[in-house]
């Protein structure tokens, strides 16, 4: 019993049974569907909040039949496998419990925009750029979550200069701030005839999509709007129309581009939600002074500064320097498979807030 107190006092048992009871009490209201967006956030809190609650209850449950079988093994050898099962079962909760504590940041339930911008190493870099995106977008659609191609700039020779990518998933910014920082990409340059080893850079950057961001004032005379053509793979999919929108915040020098739809003025829309969202933010870290701990240091995307090493020749391993998580097969990684590092990083973020 003194196990499943601890278990109640880490997770906030009786908080979370009290925040359950409000978001049901929303969730019951009429109006409830009124506004889709809030309303699906709402329930898969109150599912996250729920999961918990069960887990915990079910342990309690766990224990103390644990307990008595233990007291029974005393009496009755044949008990052994009976505590054998419960015990598997008890440690299988006990890991979905692990991972449901790695998730206690202010933002990490909120959705999440990722930019990719090449860093140093020519085209090489732009070839990079465009590596890690469709690494990411692989991830995306393996894991069901829905995101949206907000601007994408491509480069003269090959690859992309930059991307931007809404992610509409519960949990998406906790899943994507392990990305964040200098990606190094050392390998036989496809774009050198003599087939020298280059090493090449790419910067991502993560950044939460704050809720009732809507309420950020943006004056017409802070901002400048500049339009452009669309860019895209080609054929159908590239619109002949300036539609494309940037806007620059010039207080702040925040800038942000779409072109994810077919008309100007709807991408002018999502431009200025995603740069309230922006603004939002940026206020929110001036304010508490969190800016290292919400978006990390913002560096070149050069030498000495990555936060993880992809490394092709002259032997085959991807490399995180904060977890030291090492995976040997770069394909797998390069086709979507990043969970490891996620869930690494994951842990190692939660005893860095714990120390």
């Amino acid at each position: 019993m003194k196990d499943f107190l601890l278990l109640r006092s880490i997770f906030d048992f009786e908080a979370k049974e009290k925040k359950l009871e409000l978001l049901n009490s929303q969730m019951a209201d009429t109006g409830f569907w009124s506004d889709n967006t809030k309303a699906k956030a709402i329930t898969k809190e109150a599912a996250a909040c729920e999961k918990i609650l069960n887990l915990l209850l079910t342990l309690d449950t766990e224990i103390v039949d644990l307990q008595e079988l233990l007291n029974l093994s005393k009496e009755e050898d044949d008990v052994l496998k009976d505590i054998q099962k419960q015990v598997k079962s008890f440690e299988e909760k006990l890991v979905n419990l692990e991972e449901e504590s790695f998730y206690g940041g202010e933002y990490d339930d909120l959705n999440a925009m990722i930019s990719i911008n090449a860093g140093a190493g020519g085209v090489d870099a732009n070839d990079w750029a465009q590596i890690l995106y469709r690494m990411y977008t692989r991830y995306f659609d393996d894991n069901g979550m829905e995101y949206t191609i907000e601007e994408l700039s491509n480069a003269e020779e090959a690859g992309i200069k930059s991307v931007s990518i809404t992610v509409s998933s519960y949990r998406a910014y906790a899943t994507l701030e392990s990305e964040r920082g200098v990606h190094r990409l050392v390998r036989i340059s496809p774009f050198d005839s003599n087939k020298r080893r280059h090493t090449s850079f790419a910067g991502v950057d993560v950044i939460p999509l704050i809720e009732n961001s809507d309420e950020v004032e943006i004056k017409d005379d802070e901002i400048r709007i500049d339009v452009y053509r669309a860019s895209g793979a080609g054929g159908q999919h590239v619109n002949t129309t300036d539609s494309a929108v940037r806007i620059t915040h010039l207080p702040t020098g925040l800038v942000v581009s779409c072109q994810a739809e077919r008309s100007q003025l709807q991408n002018k829309t999502r431009a200025l939600e995603l740069l309230r969202t922006k603004i939002a933010l940026k206020e929110k870290e001036d304010q508490m002074k969190e800016l290292n701990s919400i978006r990390g240091d913002q560096v070149e995307a050069g030498w000495g500064r990555q936060i993880r090493s992809y490394v092709m020749q002259p032997y085959q391993q991807v490399k995180d320097s904060r977890t030291n998580t090492e995976v040997g097969n770069i394909q797998a990684v390069l086709d979507g498979e990043i969970n490891i590092f996620i869930k690494d990083y994951l842990k190692w973020r939660r005893r860095g807030l714990n120390d």
